[in-house]
């Protein structure tokens, strides 16, 4: 018996193990910073995900497979798919840590091991996009998840913050063995548990594969926080650290998605009138669910948490769409793209508004906030308004091609309840620029109870250029996203 080694092209998996390799080092690099000046720490991780970021825009025009054993399939797909949501996951990264540096001090929670944990979760995001096989991309979710769990629990003693790395951690798990039974079945019904092994026999799987599709697409959906499996988020969002909610609320989702889409629409397209109908529903109840209950939300990250669940029924429209119109897949990575800068840019001022760990976070924290920071108020309302999607907003643009590709999809009814739930986001959304503008804070000292930083006043402007820019100029940026699903799919299909 001979042993394959399997053919490997280093260059396509290089992002990744630069991130991977430089979360080690930080580990080491670590114990010789002072305990006073971890903040180093944060910045030497930017040594990380910059190269990162240029490895992988370097990539656009070279896509490839490698990690392929001899007479099979690739393990690892890169594809202008995988490269354009690897660039939203380390732009995720870049700014997380530009709003942690300060934050993490002002909270005195400010350890090394933060930002290594950042880099593995990330890691684990990355290899959710480029993986061509359920086996890697389990092993990729739980790369993803187990950083997150103990991040979540990071302020520990805080009860809060422990309280919601257990609830993470057992919902996450529960997850996890769905999928698992999910890829159990969906191996028994084609013999394989390769993407492109699955697109050619799933046809012929049956019962146990579509129950196996079934299972998989529960997995998934707990990891994207979509109904009615969404329990765990506002208690974990609140209860964890904000920086790491705001981390968690972009990347994990960005990964989780990377994921679905790489396997329902491009793996599995043989049985999309089975799969297609459900996640419209999942769609639906999303959107209604996430939209009607942050309404009564009086703490910001509850409420951001609530938005977050709506914004992932936006994503699933595009995904349901995506069956039937050309650019339903499409308008779900520029979404993504869109609420990449928007969330995080949402988070950044509250982290700038919380004066310790979840104190400062309520609701009527931002009573008179435009005295204290006009500025910041004003990227606020910015922010607030993308939510909604008012133009000219990145979230407009984003809003605007998922309700188009719905209509191309005859989904009529879909995008119908899009727009109303739209319309009830207006509500909670612009309460907050109401409390900022209209109302009398405590102080009206100019500064007073603001804690931004040149580090979070740094990832406040980019937020807000990014947002402005995908709603002034969506063009340049949604034909970016039409030309990587385009090669995604043909390079899994082996075109």
């Amino acid at each position: 018996m001979t042993f394959e080694i399997p053919s490997i092209d280093y260059f396509l998996l290089l992002p990744f193990i630069w991130i991977v390799a430089w979360g080690l080092v930080l580990m080491f690099v670590d114990l010789v910073v002072p305990e006073g000046r971890k903040s180093l720490t944060g910045w030497l991780s930017l040594v990380g995900i910059v190269p990162a970021l240029i490895l992988t825009l370097l990539q656009w025009n070279q896509p490839g497979a490698t990690v392929t054993p001899a007479g099979g399939s690739p393990m690892v797909i890169v594809d202008r798919y995988s490269v354009f949501l690897n660039t939203v996951l380390l732009l995720t990264g870049l700014l997380t840590v530009l709003i942690s540096v300060n934050y993490l001090e002002k909270v005195n929670l400010n350890r090394g091991e933060y930002y290594m944990l950042m880099l593995f979760s990330l890691s684990g995001m990355m290899l959710m996009s480029i993986a061509n096989d359920l086996i890697l991309v389990f092993l990729a979710l739980e790369l993803l998840s187990i950083p997150l769990y103990v991040l979540s629990g990071f302020a520990v003693p805080r009860a809060d913050s422990e309280e919601s790395a257990m609830k993470y951690f057992l919902l996450g798990a529960f997850s996890s063995a769905f999928m698992v039974f999910g890829i159990a079945l969906l191996y028994g019904a084609t013999g394989s548990t390769a993407l492109p092994d699955l697109l050619t026999r799933i046809s012929q799987g049956g019962a146990l594969g579509t129950a196996g599709a079934a299972l998989l697409l529960v997995g998934f959906a707990f990891k994207v926080a979509a109904v009615p499996f969404h329990m765990w988020t506002p208690d974990v969002y609140e209860g964890a650290p904000t920086a790491v909610t705001a981390f968690m609320s972009v990347g994990a989702k960005v990964g989780g998605f990377a994921a679905l889409i790489r396997v329902f629409v491009s793996a599995l397209p043989a049985i999309a009138a089975v799969w297609a109908p459900a996640v419209a529903v999942l769609a639906a109840l999303t959107m209604i669910l996430g939209n009607v209950v942050a309404l009564a939300q009086p703490n910001i990250k509850r409420m951001l948490a609530y938005s977050s669940i709506a914004h992932a029924g936006y994503i699933l429209m595009g995904v349901a769409a995506g069956v039937s119109s050309a650019d339903g897949v499409s308008a779900a990575l520029f979404y993504m793209l869109a609420y990449l800068f928007t969330n995080l840019g949402a988070f950044a001022i509250v982290i700038a508004v919380e004066r310790q760990q979840n104190i400062g976070t309520m609701l009527d924290d931002f009573k008179g906030l435009a005295r204290r920071a006009p500025l910041l108020s004003l990227a606020m309302a910015y922010f607030m308004l993308s939510l909604t999607g008012v133009p000219p907003t990145g979230g407009f643009s984003g809003k605007f091609y998922i309700f188009r590709a719905a209509l191309e999809a005859d989904l009529v009814w879909l995008a119908v309840v899009g727009v109303i739930t739209s319309i009830i986001s207006g509500y909670f959304y612009l309460r907050v620029v109401y409390l900022m503008f209209m109302h009398e804070g405590a102080g009206d000292q100019r500064g007073a109870g603001v804690g931004a930083r040149p580090a979070l006043n740094v990832a406040v402007a980019l937020t807000v250029l990014g947002t402005l820019v995908l709603g002034l100029l969506p063009g340049p940026w949604f034909t970016a996203a039409q030309q990587a699903i385009l090669r995604g799919v043909q390079t899994l299909a082996g075109g």
